[in-house]
């Protein structure tokens, strides 16, 4: 079982498509106490005040306790339980709009990282108790409200962005780790760099400044360089039609394909591979 205080809005949506509040709450959990399995309709963000817990989302459990919080998204299946020996105490608010998900991953959590970290529980709580004791109505009540789930997305951005560059560097590490392990799997395939900072679970713009921080290149660039390094390996290595190889590097259009290739290497596939050969064949006459 468990106490809770809860507020619901159903105006908001009609008013804020973009981004509005749902509704918002403050639970005190008995032992044991869970939610779930269950899929929710809207955004939920829940921050712990006392106590621990765990949260489980796929085939991943995470431990939760004091000054940490969860993300759950629409539409995924999660479960979350109260430790048996100091079952957790928190806060939520639920959300949804057009720009929830940007928001979401622009904050840097999303389904692959929906965890997070805030010393800010004393102003969190402020922020639920008043909504949740609020008598304001008609417009007032509803710009209010609004305003109040603004302040408390600043104050857990606030936070994360200011927690040590030791783990922001070690997140940062892993989105690239995944792109790159993405780009590597699924380069002979027609992806875009959209698809690749969906899969890690950011927004595009936010891969891009990583890459360039950390590789010290744009994603399309090292998508290109892959491919294209991979395109020269097959045309030392086989026999087959430069438009095979085009397609097995991701490339739909030869012509295209040879255009790139020309432009990052300096020749065209046929002539790379005529001087390529030709190499091998020189080494090979030294050697004997």
């Amino acid at each position: 079982m468990e106490k809770s205080w809860v507020k619901k809005f159903e105006e908001q949506e009609q008013w804020f498509r973009e981004l509005f509040l749902c509704h918002c709450g403050y639970s005190i959990c008995e032992s044991g106490h869970h939610f779930g399995p269950a899929v929710r309709p809207n955004y939920i963000l829940h921050y712990v005040l006392e106590g621990k817990g765990t949260y489980h989302i796929g085939n991943r459990t995470y431990e939760l306790e004091k000054e940490e919080g969860f993300l759950i998204e629409p539409n995924v299946m999660t479960f979350y339980q109260a430790d048996e020996q100091q079952p957790w105490q928190y806060l939520w608010i639920g959300f949804q709009g057009s720009r929830a998900d940007k928001l979401m991953r622009e904050m840097g959590l999303s389904y692959r990282v929906p965890t997070f970290s805030s010393g800010c529980g004393e102003e969190l709580l402020r922020i639920v108790q008043s909504v949740l004791h609020d008598e304001r109505d008609g417009i007032e009540q509803m710009l209010f409200h609004q305003s109040q789930m603004y302040a408390f997305f600043s104050c857990i951005a606030r936070s994360i962005s200011t927690q040590n560059s030791e783990f922001q560097m070690g997140k940062r590490n892993y989105y690239v780790q995944a792109a790159v392990e993405y780009i590597q799997n699924h380069y002979a395939q027609e992806i875009k760099v959209q698809d690749i900072a969906e899969y890690v679970g950011i927004s595009r713009s936010y891969l891009a400044t990583l890459f360039q921080s950390i590789m010290h290149t744009s994603p399309n660039a090292y998508l290109m360089n892959f491919r294209l390094s991979r395109a020269k390996e097959q045309l030392s290595l086989t026999r087959f039609p430069v438009g095979m190889i085009a397609g097995m590097c991701g490339y739909k259009d030869a012509l295209v394909f040879s255009k790139a290739f020309k432009q990052h290497v300096g020749m065209t596939p046929s002539q790379y591979r005529k001087l390529d050969r030709a190499s091998q064949n020189k080494g090979l006459y030294h050697t004997e």
